[in-house]
């Protein structure tokens, strides 16, 4: 989607029917899909700020996309899939998708966005709930 420049619903579909995607993962693709879509500015800021001496542009687009899915979870669906959580998959999935470099490119920049910009956040967070 990133690389043909569509968000269309029919190509998010026709994507989801190549990779064979199960009726019950469909819906989470989706979600992470539109999600995306929806804060890829944001996302993208964020990436840039952490990612040194690499604009988001000149990134393998597998490595982007794989970061850009990581960064929405860990902003925005931190109440189901934990940051640490976050960072393993991507990792995970780099080395298995991307070049020799990418798992440890990827870790470099969410470890970084993690502990730089999410983890006061959530420390606060843990805070107040034990304070309830």
């Amino acid at each position: 989607m990133d690389m043909l420049k569509d968000d269309s619903e029919a190509l998010m579909t026709r994507l989801c029917e190549m990779v064979g995607a199960e009726d019950e993962i469909d819906p989470y693709c989706h979600e992470m899909i539109q999600g995306v879509i929806a804060h890829r500015a944001e996302i993208d800021d964020i990436i840039n700020r952490f990612s040194s001496n690499w604009k988001i542009s000149r990134m393998a687009g597998t490595d982007r996309n794989i970061l850009r899915i990581a960064v929405f979870e860990m902003l925005h669906q931190q109440k189901d899939v934990p940051h640490k959580v976050a960072i393993d998959e991507a990792v995970d999935i780099a080395k298995k998708f991307g070049t020799e470099e990418s798992g440890a490119f990827i870790n470099g920049i969410l470890d970084g966005i993690y502990h730089q910009h999410l983890e006061k956040q959530e420390n606060e967070d843990q805070k107040a709930f034990g304070n309830l």
